[in-house]
């Protein structure tokens, strides 16, 4: 039985419809009972921030993919390691970031992961750690003005992210979850190419078939709509600095982990825009896919 918190995200669901397709028993933690998964999974409605809840969710348990997101990381993954520990799990996989690789990366997101990272080496339970640099599913943020105004707003425009598909991050938690000799390997994820915003936009632009506009925003701008959007001041300056790390060449490293483990190169930027059209055009494009009978 293989346990996956975060199980409703993009990565948790690609991975657990991974792990369905391929007939591995699946539990699933959620805060939601009516989450959408497929019914082969077992459904556990619980919050990482609950020890009791993980604890139930840990019967019976021999893998864990852990999956924690914002402030609380360094917490719920505690939370998550101690009843593993106790479950006598045997090998917990981390979704962690690529940058707590970057010792000069003291910005939140790979603090957190840091201190989720050295908890899960002091568990005393078999670990890997995957750490993407980005991912593509970030610029579904984009597809609202996509839709309405052909344009992408978006800050850093000269920074590059090698960003990846989710699938792909799924296919090596796969591997790794249902496989041998990764006990204690941490593996930095990265897409097949390092690209820019506007680079991003035009690949966008090719799919939908129209074109589109790439406008730079100034950091304060975006700071200030991502608070707008109902986030914390600490969310907000979290994202902000992940933003900032494009200018970085740390995230623009491509790494060729995915084609290691799954035997499979990792999908482009177009590929995926072409799996996610749907997302970026306006209901009138997208009654033109449904089906007519």
């Amino acid at each position: 039985m293989i346990l996956v918190t975060g199980a409703t995200g993009t990565v948790g669901r690609a991975l657990v419809d991974r792990l369905v397709a391929a007939n591995v028993p699946v539990r699933a933690l959620t805060r939601n009972s009516d989450c959408g998964l497929p019914d082969a999974v077992e459904v556990v409605v619980g919050d990482l921030g609950n020890p009791t809840d993980i604890a139930g969710a840990m019967r019976g348990v021999d893998r864990v993919f852990l999956l924690s997101t914002g402030p609380d990381i360094p917490v719920h993954d505690v939370n998550v390691l101690h009843e593993a520990a106790r479950a006598a799990v045997a090998h917990v996989v981390k979704l962690s970031s690529g940058r707590t690789g970057d010792d000069t990366a003291t910005d939140p997101i790979p603090s957190w992961h840091r201190l989720g990272e050295q908890a899960l080496r002091d568990s005393g339970i078999g670990w890997t750690i995957l750490g993407p640099l980005g991912f593509m599913a970030n610029t579904l943020h984009w597809a609202a003005s996509i839709r309405h105004q052909d344009t992408v707003f978006a800050t850093y425009g000269h920074g590059r992210i090698a960003v990846i598909d989710e699938h792909d991050i799924a296919a090596v938690a796969a591997a790794v979850l249902t496989g041998d000799g990764h006990d204690g390997q941490t593996y930095r994820l990265s897409g097949p190419e390092a690209l820019t915003p506007g680079e991003m936009t035009a690949t966008l632009a090719e799919v939908l078939g129209r074109p589109l506009r790439f406008v730079e925003v100034e950091p304060d701008v975006a700071r200030q709509t991502i608070l707008q959007h109902g986030q914390s001041e600490v969310m907000a300056d979290a994202i902000m600095a992940l933003r900032a790390t494009a200018l970085e060449s740390f995230t623009s490293t491509v790494y060729p982990t995915v084609q290691n483990i799954t035997g499979t190169r990792p999908n482009s930027f177009r590929e995926w825009a072409i799996r996610h059209r749907v997302d970026f055009e306006d209901a009138r494009v997208q009654g033109q896919h449904l089906p007519t009978n």
